[in-house]
């Protein structure tokens, strides 16, 4: 009979993804991980196999908090633009305080990374990006067909044009404490699309 884990894998997860968040994957060191998530390399490896299969879970959990993140704020508002800019708003202006890191640990992992030294890795970041355009290539769709932007636009271009503001607004936000300019940038976001 095998013993009873004695840990809490959500809580490790959390924990490790807060890490490599802010650390990024090469600077955080087994060491590092061993003394956060309270457990020995040993333990580590029994449960995830690796530091690149935890770092692999905390990127998928990064992912689905975003995901959920975007869901609320899609919830919360009576238009789709509404909680779009709801959303950019959630991870530029209120979240640069709470983060572990001002850049989006997807991007951060895929700057960080190269085809030489993490290739699996590599391809799973630059995958999870690719959902998320996805995402919001669906969200954009459902903006023209309620009539909130021209029929004229293309859902695929808006998601890409969105995503790319959305990561240099927020690092835009993280150098800066110029509040109004981050907010003037999401406007001009936003008057860009329609």
């Amino acid at each position: 009979m095998s013993a009873p884990v004695k840990f809490n894998r959500d809580d490790v997860v959390e924990k490790a993804k807060n890490l490599y968040w802010q650390k990024g994957y090469h600077a955080t060191s087994m060491r590092n991980l061993q003394d956060v998530v309270n457990m020995h390399p040993g333990s580590i490896y029994a449960a995830f196999g690796s530091k690149d299969q935890l770092f692999a879970e905390a990127l998928n959990r990064y992912a689905k908090d975003g995901a959920q993140r975007l869901a609320d704020c899609m919830a919360e508002d009576n238009t789709v633009l509404g909680g779009l800019k709801r959303f950019i708003h959630s991870v530029t202006v209120y979240n640069t305080a709470t983060a572990p890191s001002g850049m989006c640990m997807i991007v951060k992992t895929v700057s960080e990374l190269t085809q030489n030294d993490s290739p699996d890795l590599l391809a799973h970041a630059t995958g999870i990006l690719e959902n998320i355009e996805a995402s919001f290539s669906a969200i954009f769709r459902q903006a023209i067909d309620d009539g909130e932007i021209s029929v004229k636009k293309n859902p695929v271009e808006l998601a890409r044009y969105f995503q790319i503001q959305i990561i240099g607004l927020r690092t835009y936000a993280k150098v800066t404490n110029d509040s109004d300019a981050v907010e003037k940038y999401i406007d001009d976001i936003f008057e860009n699309m329609v």
